[in-house]
């Protein structure tokens, strides 16, 4: 990773809003994975262009199909459907997802944990219903990672609880995103952006110049609370504002602390900037987000190359020590 100045800079957003781009940029988007995906490539060669954008969305889509808990015919909803019954056969791609999620969980102290959804299955967003507290309690026991057994030598999962269930909503954007780097880089890309809702990565720069990427102000989405300008990276964004009703001036959103099965609410939004692995900086965001301001900010510190910008609940804004902007 590289943060192309020491301090962050009022540069123009050139990032998630790509602008001035010259006939060589070449821009898609649609909606997949139930959110935006966005490409913006550098190519003299328009034909080789479109095959690259082709490339990304096909990608992005396979994930879903293999991922998606929405999906009943996906190879996750067929492991949540049986795992508890006998060791469910799944591609190794699942196999590689669920294990890097399993290791974020340890890293964290179970603060990011896949089993989430154990409790997570209960709320409905569009809805508007949440589970009584009653539910959350019966639930809460499958809500352990511990309780998920991989075989990579025969590519099964097995839960060692009946009530588990997995979600890899928190890890599998950030895999998508990676997957479709590499299929622009075997073709000869060399400077791109590919985003896919909170995460984003980065390759090389804007030919010249750096990508200037900018955070999202969690409760006005016209307006951003700061930029970042970055080459050959990944950032990633957990906020409360993706998927969340509230009721009674509570807001319900979809990011879960693992102890309690209920939304977490010290903080709005959650970013972290890192070298380029978007599988890594998507697990980060969300354990950076549920452990808060000062544990979270605490995570970081620990992590090298990693750093972090968050606002809090009350709309304040914290940096890590290496993005502080200067006294």
């Amino acid at each position: 990773m590289r943060i192309s100045a020491p301090r962050l800079v009022p540069l123009l957003l050139a990032c998630l809003l790509p602008v001035g781009a010259h006939a060589e940029w070449h821009v898609r988007e649609e909606a997949i994975m139930g959110t935006r995906v966005a490409v913006e490539l550098w190519s003299e060669d328009a034909a080789l262009a479109s095959r690259a954008m082709d490339a990304v969305m096909e990608e992005m889509r396979r994930t879903d199909e293999l991922m998606s808990t929405y999906k009943p015919e996906s190879q996750l909803s067929q492991v949540n459907a049986h795992a508890h019954e006998r060791a469910v056969p799944v591609d190794p791609e699942i196999i590689k997802v669920v294990e890097r999620g399993l290791e974020m969980s340890r890293l964290s102290g179970g603060a990011f944990d896949i089993t989430y959804a154990s409790v997570g299955y209960l709320y409905d967003y569009r809805a508007h219903q949440k589970p009584s507290d009653a539910a959350i309690a019966e639930a809460l026991p499958g809500v352990d990672y511990r309780q998920v057994e991989v075989d990579r030598e025969k590519n099964t999962i097995r839960f060692l609880h009946k009530g588990v269930r997995v979600d890899l909503g928190g890890i599998a954007k950030g895999y998508a995103v990676d997957r479709a780097v590499e299929r622009l880089e075997a073709l000869g890309i060399t400077n791109a952006m590919v985003n896919a809702g909170g995460d984003t990565r980065l390759l090389g720069d804007r030919r010249g110049k750096p990508w200037v990427v900018g955070v999202r102000d969690p409760r006005n989405e016209g307006k951003l609370v700061t930029r970042v300008p970055l080459e050959d990276a990944a950032i990633s964004t957990s906020g409360d504002y993706e998927r969340y009703f509230e009721e009674d001036g509570v807001r319900y959103h979809h990011i879960l602390v693992p102890g309690t099965g209920k939304s977490a609410h010290e903080v709005r939004s959650a970013t972290v900037i890192g070298p380029p692995d978007s599988t890594l900086m998507d697990a980060l965001s969300t354990t950076v987000f549920v452990l808060g301001v000062e544990r979270g900010m605490a995570f970081v510190k620990q992590l090298e190359d990693v750093e972090a910008v968050i606002v809090d609940a009350q709309g304040r804004l914290y940096y890590s020590d290496g993005l502080a902007p200067p006294q």
